[in-house]
């Protein structure tokens, strides 16, 4: 019988011991551990810090380490242009430039080709942080974990920094020479032997030189790379309407919403504004409100099915089955067909699609298969949707080319390319292993690779090229419904990178190319001087959004369902959700970002349901070895409460060869080498057997544990509309009275309300934290003993079955207690209540006694064991510029924790005392709340009887987190509400009591 433990645990449970108690427990569940209630579990929770740094040796060599982490972990960064005297105090002060004031940009960031509108902060001329673009259709304000780790991304001092021949740098005039000397014999031949290696792109501009370069290189070829591409809705689209179209939904508009295993909060382009419109059919404050349903079929867990009233995990096979049935059904519904599932369940579903109508939406996922998207569509067609909550559009990433990576490789081999350019790819490890693409790369005699990294392609180039980053450089991209937004660069290069525009430019025989003036040009016939600097201002090109297509009805398909069965072991890739697939491999923020579901840190696991873990006799990191066409990796098991049975879901990402010093750092292994050449994220017939051994998995699910309490509230809309003051039921009542003091806020009085019905765990708000306080990272060693610094985190819990749980998420910054338990035991006075509410801590008087963190239930105090910043000047460097001046910058042995942003209220509080007015309600925006996709975080003065936070707290469902021990926190809550099928649920009530009885 395997085991549910960690590598140091002493005593174990079996599966059905865990079932049994899961029978008798009405509380949410954290993880696995918890219920197995190991020994070691409960040691682990015995200290806030588990296995507390017992030795301080070595410390001189881990700081070696973090100083070669750099900008990554120390939140440092390079200067903002290539001398330094842009970094020193100015003595003829720029005109528009007022020292520590910041000032903003507007530009884009791209996330698989497509742009995100962005605004970045800079302090005189350095960036800092990155903000959404509030009018970026995009963004709509809001910002990703990626987004935040940018600025970090560009001060990478792992970069590429000089161009390199046969592995040796050389001069920057050198490479030019050689770039030229490439023109001109490519266009002697007028392209014949010549090949373009790129993933795909939205950028007008680079389309446009593509295009002219075609002309003057007629015999040249453009290869496209798409290293996590699946089937593309194109080819469904083809199918069903007759043209290439590319899909844009309205969750703001949708009753009913059908996932056919799509993470649309998570995976697609349009994934914030997605996050937005959906929490605005999700958010309920009176029991007068609606919301929507959302039913989720999906073959890995993901946020998107955490937020599902009604969730089915299946295998990848699977899916295909259950939406040809739906489909079917949905044409003729006396057909004869069993459906390949709970019959109830399907019935359901059907009758809320048919009952919702237009108001229905049905959305494949980015990685389904051509039937399941053809299914999905087909569906949308019928219930009247297309036009009202889906509409379709010409692909903003059209370009084209002339083959995939594939056939890329075949015309090396076939002696047919003999110079080419890989431009901003990493096809030698995003690429299946079966297509040995680096074999391929070492006969092409003249290959030129441009990337921000020395990578694991660029050690099989002749020549390397540096790239600049996002923000060092111009360009344009469309967003995911076609709006066209210009890149432009915030500093001048750090390293004297080229862009790709200024590479293509040299290849087409400019001398010396200026990129602004390219990239100009593409707009020149739309926009007049005026219009290119109002479009550069506002981040947004206006009315670039493609229109709407009227659609053509459907061709007709008459052929019978076809439910096919797998058999045996299925694989899922899926990527990272930080890391992609391994370009941010080197960022020591996004590698220690726990991830949504399964909280890990720094590597990845092979993720496994607790039946199929039981069957193959495996536990928590032990390792398994899986093979697949003669092909094999090994990794540690880590086991998911309602994962799909006989799946095993592998992680793209990791196990990165040549990306930098922390990348290194990192464990996991690097899943490209099973995934198969038709790019396809799914793979049949695998086998995966025990090896033995044992790899240490990093998780934070279980630090700062408050277990045993009233965690997460949660009900139905129709129990909340009977009941809308649920989050009391079964809850000890707050006291009335204290012993500590009475304060009184004659000004503001800041708090805080977390609306956990539209909170989806993308991590986003710890992201944004970590940037906006220079917040460090830790390292995997320290993330082990549970020592991560982040000053906000977000819990995940489980309720319900081993197998089918409901999961819920809960982000959990300092409370700022009205009666803080902390303050009352610091013996030097460095934990102290403010004038306007906030528990502040006093960095230079706080001695590391950690009293105020044990005496802190809600544990979200961090002790900075060591010194994760280096202060000599001398040695730090221009590394400190990237920090953000507004923070101090901590030492070690200090307490630390969430300050509610206490530099923006002070901000605020400056700007209204200079106006001699009170701070506007939503004037002080803290960083967590800025970055929330879903605006489910509300921050205001609770003094104002008509602030939005105010109105939060006051609803029916609002309560404060352990409310019983009268600490009387500022920041609340407001209960879980979902939207289930009121008979389904009854059913599922009802099977869970026979199942307990």
């Amino acid at each position: 019988m395997p085991v549910i433990a960690n590598s140091s645990a002493r005593k174990s449970c079996s599966f059905d011991t865990l079932r049994r108690r899961l029978g008798q427990r009405q509380e949410p569940w954290r993880g696995l551990d918890e219920l197995a209630d190991s020994d070691a579990f409960r040691e682990y929770l015995a200290s806030e810090f588990p296995a507390a740094a017992a030795s301080m040796d070595g410390i001189s060599d881990r700081r070696t380490v973090l100083k070669l982490l750099g900008a990554s972990l120390a939140l440092a960064g390079l200067s903002g242009c290539d001398e330094a005297e842009s970094i020193v105090p100015y003595v003829n002060q720029p005109e528009n430039v007022i020292p520590g004031k910041p000032r903003y940009y507007a530009t884009t960031l791209a996330s698989g080709g497509y742009g995100i509108g962005a605004l970045i902060e800079t302090h005189e001329g350095r960036p800092t942080k990155v903000e959404g673009n509030p009018d970026h259709p995009a963004s709509r304000g809001a910002t990703d974990a990626v987004m935040q780790a940018a600025v970090l991304a560009a001060f990478d001092p792992d970069r590429s920094q000089w161009p390199t021949r046969d592995g040796r740098p050389i001069s920057f005039q050198a490479l030019q020479r050689a770039l030229a000397g490439l023109s001109y014999e490519i266009a002697e031949t007028r392209g014949r032997g010549f090949a373009i290696l790129l993933e795909p792109t939205t950028s007008p501009t680079l389309k446009r030189q593509l295009q002219a370069l075609r002309l003057r290189l007629p015999e040249a070829r453009v290869f496209l790379h798409d290293p996590l591409g699946g089937v593309s809705t194109d080819t469904a689209t083809r199918h069903v309407f007759g043209r290439d179209l590319a899909p844009i939904y309205r969750f703001d508009r949708a009753d009913v919403v059908l996932s056919l295993d799509a993470d649309f909060l998570n995976e697609t382009p349009g994934r914030l504004a997605y996050a937005r419109d959906f929490a605005a059919r999700r958010r309920v404050r009176h029991p007068a409100d609606d919301m929507s349903r959302v039913y989720v079929i999906e073959s890995t867990p993901t946020i998107t099915g955490a937020t599902a009233d009604h969730r089915i995990a299946v295998k990848p096979s699977a899916v295909d089955s259950m939406a040809a049935y739906l489909e079917a059904r949905g044409r003729d519904p006396v057909a004869d067909t069993e459906p390949p599932g709970d019959p109830a369940w399907f019935a359901a579903l059907a009758s809320d699609l048919e009952e919702a109508g237009r108001n229905a939406l049905v959305v494949p996922g980015a990685n389904a298969t051509t039937a399941t998207c053809e299914a999905a569509m087909r569906m949308n067609v019928r219930l009247g949707s297309v036009g009202h909550t889906v509409a379709f559009i010409d692909p903003p990433h059209r370009l084209a080319a002339d083959g995939d990576l594939a056939d890329f490789c075949s015309g090396i081999r076939a002696g047919r390319i003999d110079a080419a350019l890989v431009l901003q790819s990493n096809p030698v490890h995003t690429a299946p292993a079966e297509l040995d693409v680096a074999g391929a790369l070492d006969r092409v005699p003249r290959l030129f690779h441009l990337g921000l990294y020395q990578d694991e392609t660029a050690l099989h180039a002749k020549w390397h090229i540096p790239a600049t980053h996002e923000i060092e450089s111009w360009g344009d991209l469309r967003a995911f419904d076609g709006t066209a937004s210009i890149i432009q660069p915030l500093i001048r290069p750090l390293y004297n990178g080229i862009g790709v525009h200024e590479v293509i430019a040299a290849i087409s025989g400019e001398a010396s190319p200026d990129v602004r003036t390219i990239v100009r040009e593409s707009w020149a016939e739309r926009m007049d001087e005026t219009a290119w600097r109002k479009s550069l201002k506002r981040g947004v090109v206006a009315d670039s959004a493609f229109p709407a297509i009227d659609m053509p009805p459907p061709r007709r398909r008459d052929e019978p369902v076809q439910q096919t069965r797998q058999t045996g072991l299925e694989l899922r890739f899926v990527p990272d959700p930080f890391l992609w697939d391994g370009r941010h491999a080197n960022s020591a923020m996004l590698q220690e970002l726990p991830r949504p579901i399964t909280k890990l840190v720094w590597g990845n696991a092979a993720l496994l349901s607790p039946a199929t873990a039981e069957e193959l006799g495996v536990g928590n990191e032990q390792v398994v070895r899986i093979s697949h066409a003669g092909r094999t990796l090994e990794a540690p098991v880590w086991i998911v409460p309602g994962h799909p049975d006989e799946t095993v879901t592998l992680s793209l990402g990791h196990g990165r060869q040549q990306a930098g010093t922390v990348a290194a750092m990192a464990s996991g292994y690097d899943a490209f080498l099973l995934k198969p050449l038709n790019a396809s994220s799914i793979v049949a017939g695998a086998t995966v057997e025990p090896t033995g051994g044992r790899i240490r998995v990093l998780t934070t699910q279980h630090h700062q544990a408050m277990e045993g309490r009233h965690i997460v509230r949660h009900t139905s809309l129709e129990k909340f509309r009977a009941n809308p003051g649920f989050v009391n039921d079964g809850v000890p009542p707050a006291p009335t009275r204290s012993l500590y003091p009475r304060w009184r806020y004659p000004g503001e009085s800041w708090g805080m309300s977390i609306d956990q019905s539209t909170c989806i765990g993308c991590m986003s708000c710890v992201a944004a934290c970590q940037t906006e306080n220079n917040i460090a990272t830790v390292g995997p060693d320290e993330c082990a003993r549970g020592h991560e610094l982040h000053w906000l985190r977000v819990d995940r819990y489980y309720h319900g079955s081993l197998d089918t749980p409901d999961t819920f998420f809960q982000p959990v910054p300092c409370m700022h207690c009205e009666k803080a338990p902390c303050e009352t035991v610091c013996p030097v006075n460095a934990t102290v209540h403010t004038h306007d509410g906030l528990n502040a801590q006093v960095y230079n008087r706080c001695i590391g006694t950690r009293y105020c963190s044990q005496n802190c239930p809600y544990k979200v105090r961090r002790f900075n064991f060591l010194q994760y910043v280096d202060f000599d000047k001398e040695t730090a460097g221009p590394q400190q510029a990237a920090r953000n001046p507004d923070v101090s910058i901590r030492s070690r042995g200090v307490m630390e924790k969430c300050t509610y942003c206490v530099q923006r209220i002070s901000k605020a509080r400056i700007d209204a005392q200079l106006e001699d007015r009170a701070i506007d309600d939503g004037a002080v925006i803290t960083a967590c709340q800025q970055a929330c996709p879903t605006e489910a975080i509300v921050f205001g003065n609770i003094n104002d009887a008509d602030s939005r936070v105010v109105e939060e707290k006051g609803a029916a469902h609002s309560y404060a987190l352990l409310a019983e021990l009268n600490t009387r926190p500022r920041t609340t809550y407001l209960g879980r509400i979902g939207n289930p099928n009121p008979e389904l649920a009854r059913q599922r009530k009802a099977a869970k009591g026979d199942s307990n009885g």
